[in-house]
């Protein structure tokens, strides 16, 4: 359950830092008020899958999701670039995640 928590507060990460491109420097007020909303979620998860999980595992895969996340969201949403090295590059992030859980005694 704790892994499920976790991928979710990824999710929520995703979702602020996708929400900071639109917000202007916080003056606009809803996006800036979703993006302090994602936050908080986003924070709350966290801490409540490191109840059981180690802190440095459970915040190496949360900062993993939502980089990747907001990575993969930039490229189809945004038009951000997309290249090999960029795929590639992300692909080693996805793999140091999946190391991290099956290494994970929780």
């Amino acid at each position: 359950m704790n892994w499920l928590v976790l991928l979710v507060a990824g999710l929520f990460e995703v979702g602020w830092a996708v929400g900071l491109k639109y917000t202007d420097g916080f003056s606009r007020l809803w996006p800036s008020v979703g993006t302090v909303v994602a936050m908080a979620i986003s924070v709350g998860l966290l801490g409540w899958a490191m109840r059981d999980l180690p802190v440095g595992t459970a915040y190496a895969v949360w900062v993993g999701v939502g980089a990747v996340g907001t990575a993969i969201v930039g490229m189809i949403l945004l038009g951000e670039p997309v290249s090999a090295a960029r795929l590639f590059s992300l692909g080693l992030v996805v793999a140091g995640i999946v190391g991290l859980k099956l290494s994970s005694a929780a």
